[in-house]
């Protein structure tokens, strides 16, 4: 008897975002092999077949596609996914000679639960806006991202998975982490903990530990800023250099005999004629006078 091996259910895969903000963007399918399977979130079903009618539709929010004539949905299954989970939504822009469409809005179902779990919005040049995410299927959402000029410029998060709010909040800038605020202790939410960086790197950090919104201490990288002293020093230290006037040249030897480079040697006949090289200049002869 032939033998067959079991066909595995295709492994849910990362998505490919189009953008370079990929990784940014909190687009995920369920993992497989050895890990755990995301739960499914209140209302949606690990079952294809019972998945709900109402998909909870996260665009409906931004772009309020279900009724407007203007803009058109279209839904594709995903990697992994037996039905569709994956929603865009377009808008038809343009005159007559330029009619194009433009996606507004793209949402996904990561866990396949049958719930859309993140969304993200573009402008009409196909750049990002805005993208929201429930990273723990709870049906809550936990992380806010913005974006300028198609980059990344803020991301919000809600570590504590209750609060329905972002408890940090992280900043970019040129696309890299610029500056983070965080809630550790402080009860009203605000702030108390600010971390500043440096080429992705962690600088310095600010604590308020009296909840008055005003830092009360700074901790700095020890690392850090022994280089920074070090490369201060060095750029000083050229700067001196460079502005420090320079020598005046000497001038060349002067040739054997005391001449001074590039004059002639005069020297003095014994009759008082001048010679030029070293040479005496031989003495005119004296005329002789006519007698009468």
């Amino acid at each position: 008897m032939l033998l067959r091996r079991p066909q595995r259910r295709p492994c849910p895969l990362r998505l490919t975002e189009e953008s370079h903000e990929a990784r940014h963007s909190h687009v995920a399918l369920a993992s497989c092999g050895g890990a755990s399977p995301a739960p499914a979130a209140p209302g949606g079903s690990k079952d294809p077949g019972h998945w709900p009618a109402d998909d909870r539709s996260l665009c409906e929010r931004f772009v309020h596609w279900k009724n407007s004539a203007e803009l058109e949905a279209s839904i594709t299954a995903g990697p992994g996914s037996f039905r569709p989970n994956i929603r865009r939504v377009f808008k038809t822009v343009g005159d007559r000679d330029n009619r194009h469409s433009v996606l507004l809005c793209r949402e996904i179902d990561t866990n396949l639960d049958g719930l859309k779990d993140v969304v993200r919005t573009f402008n009409e040049k196909g750049e990002p806006l805005h993208e929201e995410a429930d990273r723990n299927y709870d049906g809550k959402i936990d992380v806010w991202l913005n974006f300028a000029d198609g980059r990344i410029e803020e991301e919000d998060v809600d570590t504590t998975y209750s609060t329905g709010r972002p408890n940090v909040w992280k900043f970019y800038l040129d696309g890299q982490l610029s500056r983070v605020r965080r809630n550790i202790h402080c009860p009203s939410g605000a702030a108390d903990v600010w971390e500043i960086y440096y080429k992705d790197r962690l600088e310095r950090v600010g604590t308020d530990s009296t909840c008055d919104g005003h830092v009360d201490r700074w901790d700095r990288d020890a690392q850090l800023l022994a280089a920074e002293e070090a490369a201060q020093e060095k750029a000083t230290t050229a700067a001196n250099a460079k502005a420090a006037p320079n020598p005046s040249p000497s001038n060349e030897a002067a040739p054997s005999g005391g001449a001074a480079a590039g004059s002639t040697p005069v020297t003095v006949g014994p009759t008082g004629e001048m010679g030029d090289a070293g040479v005496p200049s031989a003495p005119k002869p004296k005329k002789k006078k006519k007698r009468p």
